[in-house]
């Protein structure tokens, strides 16, 4: 068996444990989170996935994570992916979650900032290039056709909720249940 998942519900209430690739199959629902990196200098983190990934390859994307395993919380799944990613710890805020109809597959979506103020070591498996870019910049690399589609509706939600100003840095306080899906 492959990488377990919880799959939920439209409201984000766990309603089983399956397998993540029989999730994306079937289009059952299950929890992703991500991570905005931002230096300090309020840079934004921007990578290409590696060319032998089997979502999305060779694609840029703005977003750290990948889905949340089972009994794990959307910020314990984007602290977790952030250090195994990057090779950091740094702490994440939980920003906003909502439902993606993504390219391949439907998933809950948790968006998360973190400020990493430490130099970062992506792991090459996962991350063939990085570099730190403004939001206009990252505009303008999200109108590209390679860059990951379901980026592009985060991205806009991320800008529109004003999200785009310099991360507080507030630590994960392990309170997974005030974002609702616990």
């Amino acid at each position: 068996m492959g990488e377990l998942v919880e799959r939920v519900d439209e409201q984000d209430r766990t309603v089983g444990t399956v397998d993540r690739d029989e999730a994306i199959a079937h289009h059952w629902l299950h929890r992703v989170a991500t991570t905005v990196c931002r230096d300090g200098e309020g840079r934004v983190l921007v990578h290409r996935r590696a060319a032998d990934m089997s979502r999305f390859p060779g694609q840029y994307n703005f977003l750290i994570g990948g889905a949340a395993e089972v009994g794990e919380c959307y910020e314990e799944a984007a602290a977790r992916e952030l250090t195994e990613e990057l090779g950091v710890v740094a702490p994440v805020r939980f920003a906003f979650k909502y439902l993606c109809r993504g390219v391949i597959s439907p998933y809950w979506m948790g968006v998360h900032e973190a400020v990493v103020r430490t130099d970062i070591t992506p792991d090459p498996e996962e991350i063939s290039w990085h570099a730190w870019v403004t939001e206009d910049e990252l505009r303008e690399l999200a109108r590209r056709p390679t860059f990951v589609p379901d980026s592009v509706e985060a991205l806009d939600r991320y800008l529109s909720r004003g999200r785009a100003e310099a991360v507080r840095g507030t630590p994960f306080l392990g309170k997974c249940e005030t974002h609702g899906e616990k």
